[in-house]
């Protein structure tokens, strides 16, 4: 599988992210600066690391949506190229407009860093073909912006067309629904807060996220 990692100003979990899909697909991602304009050709998978781009200034996600490569992860995403969004990743998508909604901070206004339950809310997906719907699993979370927030009219038609992918099993920072995890109506574009690439092996606790990897890996074999 040939894909990329975006690397932004600020970025600390991407080294993470690559070392998860290598360790899955066998193969290296590459490592791609936000002031890139293009993508490699014949990319199977763009992933957008979790992690403080710029800072989080102005709004977490804010500034790194408007870098010259998401002109590029549009297009893409676009053609179908699927893209995996975590945690500042996440918030990168909804900010560039590539999910709906947006994500606040924490009720509580509280960091929260542990490992959360979840409940898969959609096994048709391209990032969630590996679970069964309504599977109760473990993922890490680590955010202070991960209040996800829409109007009822989004809320509605996001259930309405199952596009919630994963959904907090507890109450973890206030998302309206328990909303963990969103794909786009094309369901190849997955936000979600929790750290898939943390939950990769054993020695991380439990190997829960593995799975998300693995079906892309599958769906683009």
């Amino acid at each position: 599988m040939k894909s990329a990692v975006l690397v932004f100003p600020g970025s600390n979990c991407d080294r993470d992210l690559a070392v998860a899909i290598r360790e899955v697909t066998g193969s290296d991602p590459v490592m791609l600066w936000h002031r890139e304009t293009e993508l490699p050709d014949g990319i199977d998978l763009i992933a957008v690391p979790g992690g403080f781009s710029y800072g989080d200034y102005l709004r977490s996600g804010a500034m790194a949506a408007r870098s010259p490569v998401m002109r590029a992860v549009a297009d893409a995403a676009e053609r179908g190229v699927p893209v995996l969004g975590v945690c500042n990743g996440f918030q990168v998508l909804t900010e560039a407009g590539l999910l709906p909604g947006a994500l606040m901070r924490n009720a509580g206004l509280a960091f929260v860093c542990r490992t959360v339950s979840l409940e898969v809310g959609n096994s048709q997906s391209l990032f969630t073909s590996r679970y069964q719907a309504g599977e109760e699993i473990g993922l890490p979370v680590a955010h202070h912006d991960g209040n996800y927030a829409a109007d009822e009219e989004t809320l509605d038609r996001l259930e309405g067309e199952g596009r919630v992918a994963f959904r907090y099993g507890e109450q973890v920072n206030g998302s309206a629904r328990g909303i963990a995890g969103i794909v786009n109506a094309a369901g190849n574009v997955l936000g979600l807060m929790p750290h898939p690439e943390r939950a990769i092996e054993a020695a991380h606790g439990n190997a829960d996220g593995r799975r998300i990897f693995e079906g892309l890996l599958e769906a683009v074999a």
